[in-house]
């Protein structure tokens, strides 16, 4: 029965952080950063994947990552939506689950490296949609600038959250 009972947490807490990174999605959606960049966000949904790191399996982040692309997608956005946030989304999981893996880099090293690596897919993808691979040269420096900042900010506030979550921490 504690097979079961376990179980049931991990789907508990997954489906947790797939509400409230779909929350964080919404809410970014509405209040766009006024740079004057087009596609520039701070990520807060990266907030719940990397936090959820550091207490659940990669393997069930990675799926509390893909559904709440999916959803959000489906629910708030469209194909190109969908396109460009999987291929972020995917991207940086991976890397911040390598850099974690390595316990060479901090929480915030973790999401600076999520952050940044997420910018320079979506923009590997948008140069090949549009065929101009000078999109991505125009782009990339002040993508690689928010993706810094952004990582630093998420990342600092999942260090300060992650202490006062009641969760169990899986072992590192």
């Amino acid at each position: 029965m504690q097979g079961g009972k376990s179980l049931s947490k991990k789907i508990a807490y997954a489906s947790l952080l797939v509400a409230l990174a779909m929350l964080f999605s919404y809410v970014e959606s509405l209040f766009p950063l006024p740079i004057g960049i087009p596609g520039i966000k701070l990520g807060l949904a990266n907030l719940v994947v990397l936090t959820g790191l550091f207490f659940l399996p990669p393997a069930q982040v990675f799926f509390v990552s893909l559904a709440r692309i999916g959803l959000s997608s489906l629910l708030f956005g469209n194909f190109a939506a969908l396109l460009y946030s999987l291929s972020g989304g995917v991207v940086s999981f991976l890397i911040m689950w390598l850099l974690k893996k390595t316990k060479v880099f901090s929480l915030i090293g973790v999401s600076v490296g999520g952050a940044v690596s997420h910018n320079m897919a979506q923009l590997m993808v948008a140069s090949l949609v549009v065929e101009n691979k000078a999109l991505f040269f125009y782009y990339c420096p002040f993508l690689l600038g928010a993706g810094l900042l952004a990582g630093m900010v998420m990342g600092g506030l999942a260090k300060s959250v992650l202490p006062y979550l009641p969760l169990e921490r899986k072992r590192a």
